[in-house]
């Protein structure tokens, strides 16, 4: 879970940053792409979603004015991103996910540093509810020899 446990300390200090910075533009882009994730769930999209989903993240990530923090991040996330792929397809996942990066989102519209962080710890840490049973039964996702798919 060491991946996991890196992208949550990147995503956390990203995150309270970004809250109380961001601009009318920035918040416009993440509801566009929450709209979109809205429709791949209703469509039943999930690898559609897993991109939209990833998008999110990344732009998150870009509004923070660091430009290679994203690539530091997607370092830290390689293997749990393997993993997070047969989470999505869990019955309720996607719906709870979109849920999920919707609280964010509120936390930014309010300009909110405290209710973004803990928006964005508990997005990350339902996630590691689902990994750590996987990571036993599965160990071979999380192997740093294994390149991803």
């Amino acid at each position: 879970m060491r991946g996991a446990f890196l992208r949550e300390a990147i995503e956390v200090a990203a995150i309270e940053h970004v809250a109380a910075r961001i601009t009318d533009d920035q918040l416009q882009l993440l509801r566009r792409n929450l709209t979109v994730q809205a429709a791949l769930v209703a469509d039943g999209d999930i690898p559609g979603f897993y991109g939209m989903d990833a998008a999110m993240h990344e732009l998150l990530l870009s509004f923070t004015g660091f430009p290679k923090l994203a690539q530091v991040a997607e370092t830290a996330w390689l293997h749990v991103n393997r993993a997070r792929q047969l989470i999505l397809p869990v019955p309720g996942r996607v719906a709870a996910t979109l849920a999920e990066h919707q609280s964010i989102l509120q936390a930014l519209e309010a300009r909110d540093p405290d209710a973004a962080r803990m928006a964005v710890q508990a997005h990350l840490r339902q996630l590691i509810t689902y990994l750590e049973p996987l990571e036993r039964d599965r160990p071979e996702l999380f192997s740093p020899d294994r390149r991803p798919a």
